[in-house]
């Protein structure tokens, strides 16, 4: 188990996300949360609905302790569900709205959820594997005009929520949650094999947020811009659930679309947002950006996935500083952040290990490295999860004797303490008996003219045990061939680190947070070996 600090054992403050909520209620109860293509929604209304979610959840048989799932886009549901869920000391999933039925049933199985909430267009996708996963209660968002429900559905063996919530009181609710506290469950995006549930505490919640809020310059009345999905913990605690403890506003968009949050930023001054690479890619690609009033932004965050320098540099032309952070699941989210001031000096840096946790870098010997040396990625502190779901083999793989989680990503720290990222330990490639981090090859070819995005793997070769293989989109119109790509490496890698091969393709398979899906690029490549 983690080693925590002992400020944040034994004490007796509610630190849950219920508490932030309940207190930016009582100061600003009319003041508007969420701006929603469905409709507004003040302080008042979010923290009574919840509350009345809590009683219908209590009435149902929900207990301390309890899973309560979520499917649905981007909604002020949601976020009902989820201050719902933990009032009562149960703990709350969000799950990938893009999952297919088999996938959803092993989240379900595997998290032991006793109710479900579901918007209209994944109702579906639940009936399809409701019978496998025993008395499950199952309640439909009605009263959301951005996915609505028609009047002559067959709803059989769902409650309509509105209704419930419109004859429930408030009662036998406000459970406090302390540092240990299990909060939400996330299950990790599972690229490389079956997903875990990675559980999150309400101190694991609230201390990603002091990080933050100790790092980042926001303020308390702040409009932040949610897009990216929010059942990545990424877009949940970067701000969403930060700005709502505080008083300020989210515009909580359904999907990202870039035209429209260049005009959320324009139009409502956005002061903050989090974002993957490739929506910041995209935004910088909608026409008029250049000439539009930027100046309103803050503090924007960029992780989820590599980020090409290049891409920092574009932004910086713009009069705009992209804040790299990294981090994981299990460090809810931020492990490390590079402060605005260094962006320019320290470009392609991850950051430094945030205020209230601890980064280092371990040799194959668990001995710690030195400055400048690769190695695995371990981190420590109070934000970090106590464990994985029901999985005590993990957990013990994941942690070692003196409390720091091993994440499986491999980089180094220079002489100033900044990290940076080189690639995942699963990834690497040895061909030749050389390691190859695909991660690196692909930073390498992400200015190439021509290429829109590249994803590099590892595939068995006979002569060399592996070789590099690179999957690469290209803009419309570019002929790219072989020798081209390894002319153009040469001049940055060394030649054992260049592709061997290309396969060209339309769109890279990318996960709901904007990671490349490594699984799929392999049956890509496999599918289009001669």
């Amino acid at each position: 188990m983690p080693l925590l600090p002992s400020a944040v054992s034994g004490h007796n403050v509610d630190v849950s996300p219920v508490a932030g909520l309940v207190r930016t209620t009582a100061l600003t109860p009319d003041r508007v949360a969420l701006v929603y293509e469905g409709g507004d929604v003040t302080y008042a209304a979010l923290e009574d609905r919840s509350a009345r979610l809590a009683t219908v959840l209590a009435e149902g048989g929900i207990e301390p302790g309890d899973r309560v799932a979520y499917l649905g886009l981007n909604s002020p549901a949601f976020l009902v569900t989820l201050y719902a869920t933990i009032r009562l000391g149960a703990i709350f999933v969000p799950v990938n709205f893009r999952l297919a039925g088999p996938e959803l049933e092993r989240i379900l199985q595997a998290s032991g959820c006793r109710a479900i909430v579901a918007e209209e267009g994944h109702r579906a996708t639940v009936d399809q594997v409701r019978s496998s996963l025993g008395d499950i209660r199952a309640l439909l968002v009605d009263d959301d005009p951005a996915c609505p429900v028609a009047p002559d559905a067959d709803l059989i063996g769902w409650e309509r929520w509105s209704g419930l919530l419109a004859n429930a009181e408030r009662i036998g609710q406000d459970v406090a949650g302390d540092h240990d506290t299990p909060a939400i469950l996330m299950f990790t995006s599972g690229t490389t094999g079956l997903p875990k549930g990675v559980t999150l505490t309400c101190g694991n919640v609230f201390w990603n947020q002091v990080n933050v809020e100790s790092r980042v310059d926001s303020r308390r009345l702040d409009v932040t811009y949610c897009g990216a999905p929010i059942f990545h913990i990424g877009a949940l605690n970067s701000f969403l659930l930060r700005v709502l403890s505080r008083g300020g506003t989210a515009i909580l968009r359904r999907l990202f679309d870039p035209a429209q949050l260049l005009g959320d930023i324009v139009e409502r001054r956005v002061n903050t947002m989090f974002g993957v690479p490739a929506m910041f890619a995209a935004l910088a690609r909608t026409p008029g950006i250049e000439t539009s009033d930027l100046s309103s932004l803050t503090a924007v965050i960029v992780a989820g996935a590599p980020v090409p320098p290049s891409l920092i540099s574009q932004f910086l032309d713009l009069g705009v500083t992209l804040e790299q952070a990294w981090g994981l699941t299990e460090t809810a989210p931020f492990a490390t952040h590079l402060p605005a001031e260094w962006t320019r000096d320290k470009l392609g840096s991850a950051g430094v290990a945030m205020p209230h946790t601890q980064v280092r870098i371990v040799d194959v010997e668990n001995a710690v490295a030195s400055s400048g040396s690769l190695g695995e990625i371990v981190v420590r502190g109070p934000n970090v999860t106590p464990g994985y779901w029901e999985n005590p083999k993990a957990t013990a793989a994941a942690f070692d004797a003196d409390g720091w989680f091993h994440t499986g990503d491999v980089g180094y720290l220079d002489e100033d303490g900044c990290l940076f990222i080189v690639d995942r330990l699963k990834d690497m490639v040895i061909t030749g008996g050389e390691n190859v981090y695909p991660a690196e090859v692909e930073r390498a070819y992400a200015d190439m003219p021509g290429v829109l995005d590249v994803a590099v793997v590892g595939m068995p070769d006979e002569k060399w045990g592996e070789a590099v293989v690179a999957v690469i989109t290209a803009r419309e119109g570019t002929d790219l061939t072989l020798d081209q790509v390894r002319q153009y490496g040469g001049e940055r890698l060394a030649r054992y680190k260049l592709p061997t091969r290309i396969v060209l393709v339309h769109e890279l398979p990318r996960n709901a947070s904007g990671k490349l899906d490594k699984v799929a690029v392999r049956g890509i490549v496999s599918s289009d070996t001669p």
